[in-house]
């Protein structure tokens, strides 16, 4: 499960990141300025001084933070340098309500019927089943193949796995059982 979130909360960071509207509620921290030091491990504030999270990586110009329930890739700029920690225009549970809010709407696009691409955008197939632990896919070639629910995410374009539809088609003829000769 904490696997299925962080891939989760990956795609959610490149493509369902924390609304800007949301981000600019008032009052509304000034940008990172050029030059401020940001590090793992600095506190994060919401505009009262209460505690929103702590830092848990830098990644360029993107900050990972934890809150009490989640953790979450946002946009330097989205923060406030402010005597040794950093402001952030949200309270700690708007960030967990908005965060809880894309987390359902990114799951609910797993259904049947959804397209499922590679990460590139090559097309891998079409979701047929989908149940509490796994996705079924009927691949472009024709094979049907169960993958982990961790496996599949939403994506800019609909759901997203990490192979392609022939590295797929090919593990699937691998696992398959040998046909049992008949008599």
């Amino acid at each position: 499960m904490r696997r299925m979130k962080k891939i989760f909360l990956a795609f959610l960071c490149l493509g369902t990141a924390v609304p800007a509207a949301a981000m600019a509620q008032p009052p509304a921290p000034a940008p990172v300025p050029a030059g401020a030091a940001i590090s793992a491990g600095m506190a994060v504030k919401d505009t009262n001084g209460d505690d929103v999270g702590t830092v848990t990586k830098v990644d360029g110009q993107f900050v990972v933070v934890k809150t009490d329930r989640h953790e979450v890739r946002l946009p330097a700029t989205a923060f406030t340098p402010h005597q040794g920690a950093l402001l952030f225009g949200m309270t700690r549970d708007q960030l967990n309500a908005e965060i809880e809010k894309n987390l359902a709407a990114a799951a609910s696009k797993i259904a049947p019927g959804g397209a499922v691409s590679d990460a590139s955008g090559g097309a891998v197939g079409t979701i047929t089943a989908v149940d509490a632990q796994s996705v079924t896919v009927k691949l472009v070639t024709g094979t049907e193949v169960r993958l982990p629910r961790s496996a599949v995410a939403p994506g800019p374009n609909g759901i997203v796995v990490g192979n392609t539809a022939a590295q797929l088609d090919a593990a699937a003829k691998a696992t398959a059982p040998a046909a049992t000769p008949q008599r």
